[in-house]
């Protein structure tokens, strides 16, 4: 593929610039593109010539960022999911993937032979594809490190499109907010003597206190027995088996509040080390049982994601026809 670059004379600077940046990366992202199997709308080529149009159908297309996973059921279930949602509900645009999480996608790539492209990767594949509006919707949970160093990528990159805007991850806004603790309250409402104890992933960025700000909200809006916690921050597991105490219940539900049940999920929740949240649970004389549920399998998440891209298009006037 790499042999088929080619630039003219008469080039505009930015256009020489665009095919010198594909050049360099051309052979390593096509080695092997992850492609979902099922998508009707999917491009991954690599062919640059002067003039050359890839996507004769469409120039529009909706990259959906992920961190990521390396656990394949749940990944099918939540991200694949929500790749296939998007498609359907904006089948004029073509839909891409990224994963922000580096290890991950070297771990997919040397255990399964599949090559996931980063946000750059993506974009640069997204530009060599003829594609000229974008957006670009993160799967993520909160505008924290990730998020951020997604916008900062986008911004760099902003000058390979004619039009290039970012939907909000899934807690951004009140309302978001208020719509996620009605999305887990209906799959999950605990029983009257049970606690559900939700975990969040926790992160340093100061987005983490999203995660104290629902916890409280969740009691605000009538739902006394759920809990949200963190595992890497703050509220801590701790503080959760107190509060749970306080109440006097005797049996706890334990979910991840991450878009997919990877590894914090199969381990630091549910897992039969002696500092699992399951275990430590136990421990302290409760009757535990777990969820192993993705936020991403909810309806109720991804059509509020499908929702951020709208808005993102209504944002910029683009037409999602």
């Amino acid at each position: 593929m790499c042999g088929s670059f080619r630039a003219d004379e008469g080039d505009c600077v930015e256009t020489m610039e665009l095919y010198r940046i594909v050049f360099r990366t051309c052979c390593e992202v096509h080695r092997k593109a992850y492609i979902p199997s099922n998508f009707r709308g999917i491009h991954v080529r690599m062919s640059v010539r002067k003039g050359c149009k890839t996507m004769s159908e469409s120039r529009k297309a909706i990259l959906v960022v992920s961190f990521g996973t390396s656990y394949e059921e749940t990944r099918k279930k939540t991200i694949d999911r929500i790749e296939e949602c998007v498609a359907e509900r904006f089948p004029a645009w073509k839909v891409y993937r990224a994963w922000t999480s580096g290890m991950i996608r070297r771990k997919i790539e040397k255990r399964d032979g599949i090559r996931i492209l980063d946000v750059k990767g993506a974009l640069i594949q997204m530009a060599a594809d003829g594609v000229t509006e974008v957006v670009v919707q993160p799967t993520h949970v909160l505008n924290g490190i990730e998020n951020d160093q997604m916008q900062e990528t986008v911004n760099a990159c902003r000058h390979l499109f004619s039009r290039i805007v970012t939907g909000n991850p899934l807690l951004t806004t009140q309302e978001d907010n208020r719509r996620m603790i009605q999305i887990v309250a209906q799959e999950l409402e605990p029983k009257a003597e049970e606690a559900l104890v939700l975990m969040g992933h926790g992160t340093e960025h100061y987005a983490n206190a999203i995660y104290a700000a629902l916890d409280y909200q969740f009691k605000d809006m009538g739902y006394p027995n759920i809990f949200m916690g963190t595992v890497e921050a703050y509220p801590a597991l701790d503080s959760l088996i107190r509060q749970v105490k306080e109440k006097g219940l005797k049996r706890v539900v334990l979910a991840p509040f991450m878009i997919v049940a990877g590894d914090h999920a199969e381990n630091d929740l549910a897992g039969a080390d002696e500092d699992s949240w399951k275990s430590r649970f136990e421990k302290a004389g409760f009757e535990v049982a777990c969820v192993l549920k993705g936020l991403g399998e909810y309806p109720g998440v991804r059509e509020l994601i499908l929702d951020h891209v709208l808005e993102a298009m209504d944002s910029v006037g683009m037409s999602e026809m």
